[in-house]
């Protein structure tokens, strides 16, 4: 009879114990766990990604991000009345690799840049231009060719607000030579904020010169005071082209009341909005931060600036034009 069954002995045995211990009916099913799980289905793995593809505050939790565990534990509390009751015991490691499979790492954000100004292409077109006309006024050797009429000056214009001052509360402490125990400075945890300085700076695209103005803040009465630097710095009657972006400063009534007074000596070219990356003298901000801001500490704001001025002369014995293929 077993073999004709095709069960083994034991699973009688098994069947007539739960007959003594329950009755007819348990005997003849399988105890609930018991047995293979169900297989995770295609709606499943959908339902799945349909929920990572989603916020945690938009079901009501404090998070902006799923996290692996709160995410598996939210499957879990939701799979029986959504309808996907093998999901409400699924484990992490098997979510992670439905989310894999699909190509989606709902744990991680980047950042993306969106485009809000309609004139974005044609504004790009207008700078890239200007750097085409530079990369032009250079022979094949690297030399600047002399203007045959009035000399335009281009600058790559930009503010670095808010740099700290930052002051410590001891001494640093030198690298050790020959231990492993302080093979670099260290510095105590603690420190004094003093306050913050605003940079506005260009970067005279022919002739490589980084010319900055220190200044408290970065209003309009800031920017005017940096265009009247300029025009005290170039000759008379050449023109004053300046590549900036879209602050509020540099369209304000203030800048365009003085502007007016010196007519036909600027000429501003904007970024787009969101197209910052298109100014040269963000790189030259980035360099500055790793060759001289980053983990600066100071005993005050005047010497912070001190720092700063010094930073730029020392940019200036070695300037570097503007060289790039178009």
């Amino acid at each position: 009879m077993l073999t004709k069954l095709d069960i083994g002995i034991s699973v009688v045995k098994r069947c007539l114990n739960k007959f003594k211990e329950n009755g007819v009916e348990a005997s003849l099913r399988d105890n609930k766990g018991r047995g293979r799980k169900a297989e995770i289905t295609d709606d499943d793995i959908t339902w799945v990604i349909s929920k990572a593809c989603q916020k945690p505050k938009d079901y009501g939790y404090s998070a902006e991000f799923w996290y692996p565990m709160s995410f598996r534990k939210f499957i879990n509390s939701i799979a029986e009345t959504e309808g996907h009751p093998r999901m409400a015991t699924v484990a992490e490691t098997t979510l992670r690799k439905i989310l894999s499979n699909a190509r989606i790492k709902p744990f991680q954000v980047s950042y993306y840049c969106e485009r809000r100004d309609p004139e974005f292409d044609a504004k790009m077109h207008d700078v890239l231009v200007i750097y085409k006309q530079i990369e032009m006024q250079f022979d094949k050797d690297g030399k600047l060719i002399p203007f045959e009429k009035d000399a335009v000056h281009t600058l790559s214009y930009d503010e670095k607000p808010g740099i700290q001052a930052i002051a410590t509360t001891g001494e640093d402490r030198p690298p050790i030579p020959n231990t492993d125990k302080r093979n670099g400075y260290q510095r105590d945890y603690e420190y004094v904020r003093l306050g913050t300085l605003s940079l506005l700076a260009a970067i005279d695209l022919l002739s490589g010169e980084a010319i900055p103005l220190v200044s408290e803040t970065h209003k309009s009465s800031d920017f005017v005071t940096f265009l009247k630097k300029l025009d005290e710095k170039y000759p008379k009657g050449d023109m004053i082209r300046i590549i900036l972006d879209n602050h509020s400063a540099h369209t304000s009534k203030e800048t365009q009341e003085y502007l007016n007074t010196v007519s036909g000596r600027f000429e501003f070219v904007f970024t787009p909005k969101h197209g910052s990356w298109l100014n040269m003298i963000e790189g030259f901000f980035s360099k500055m931060t790793k060759q001289m801001l980053g983990g600066i500490r100071v005993e005050s704001k005047k010497e912070l600036e001190d720092r700063i001025y010094r930073y730029f002369d020392e940019i200036n014995k070695e300037p570097c034009a503007l060289q790039m293929d178009i």
